[in-house]
């Protein structure tokens, strides 16, 4: 199958490009000329370089036509950290989204999976099945959840395959340091405090590796519908993060309480994997397991500098 990855040299884009090839999909990447990413510099040659940006879909248009996608994975968004849930920029990826979308149907690709976000729901439900209320509370989650809305109905039009799987909490190899596992790892590391809140939100955190895979299941499985793409496990961020510094034997820095939450902080999400557990997949990681994984990933980038 010919696979085109929208979003590829970001976090979860690299982590599905390396198991898509692993897999023996045939693929390419929407890529940035002017952004060279380090997340696939070792897969170069691998893939077919599809060079534009989302913004630019008359540049691209003939490159897509020549590779003639079966399927898209679209995971192309603007996620800065500390930046992404209110920015406005948000409503110009949505117009993209769709307008590559009905490109995509018109040039005969068959299925697309896409990737939004566990925000899109009402989060004081408690447990969140994928028929849960929705109800964003920013810009981004409303985008997020009108992108899911809109495509579910172009592709019954169109009579192509549309699935949704909705992100949870994420950690794993090569996430932005500014985010907070790399972060409480690189700064416990450092033997520096860390300050954080009390810690008493519950969250459901899954590894970047699981993350691929669930989404690259969706794809074999040519998955229809919404799927949480979660652990299904609550876990505290007092928990999470004592986890971090028993780990690194550095937990007497842990600072709880020194910060307040954030305006937008829900005290618990958490989400039900049934459905996506019915596809056949399941995480390899368990929680201890992975952030292990994750603190040797970045022990080894810091003896390699």
């Amino acid at each position: 199958m010919r696979v085109l990855v929208t979003g590829a040299s970001g976090f979860i884009g690299a982590a599905v490009m390396r198991l898509l090839l692993e897999q023996g999909f045939e693929t390419a990447a929407l890529v940035s000329p002017a952004k060279p990413s380090d997340r696939l510099r070792d897969l170069d040659g691998q893939f077919v370089r599809i060079e534009g940006r989302l913004a630019d879909l008359e540049v691209i248009r003939p490159q897509l036509e020549a590779f003639r996608p079966e399927a898209c994975i679209h995971l192309a968004w603007y996620a800065e950290p500390g930046k992404y849930l209110y920015t406005p920029e948000n409503v110009p990826i949505l117009q993209q989204s769709l307008s590559l979308f009905q490109l995509l149907i018109d040039i005969g690709c068959q299925q697309i999976v896409g990737v939004g976000t566990c925000a899109e729901y009402d989060t004081d439900i408690g447990l969140l099945r994928e028929d849960a209320a929705t109800k964003p509370a920013t810009i981004y989650a409303a985008c997020k959840l009108s992108l899911c809305l809109i495509a579910q109905h172009l592709a019954v039009a169109a009579g192509v395959k549309f699935a949704w799987g909705r992100l949870f909490y994420l950690y794993g190899e090569q996430e932005d340091p500014r985010r907070l596992v790399p972060a409480l790892i690189q700064s416990l590391k450092q033997r520096k405090p860390f300050e954080a809140t009390a810690g008493e939100q519950v969250r459901d955190y899954l590894h970047s590796s699981d993350v691929a895979s669930a989404i690259v299941t969706m794809l074999r499985q040519n998955a229809d519908g919404i799927y949480n793409i979660a652990s299904g496990i609550p876990i505290t961020i007092r928990s999470l993060m004592e986890t971090v510094g028993e780990l690194v034997e550095s937990k007497e820095l842990l600072r709880f309480g020194a910060i307040p939450y954030r305006q937008w902080e829900p005290m618990y999400i958490c989400g039900d994997n049934t459905k996506l557990k019915s596809l056949g997949w399941s995480p390899r990681y368990t929680l201890r397991e992975g952030l292990a994984q994750t603190i040797a990933w970045w022990d080894c980038q810091h003896n390699n500098q």
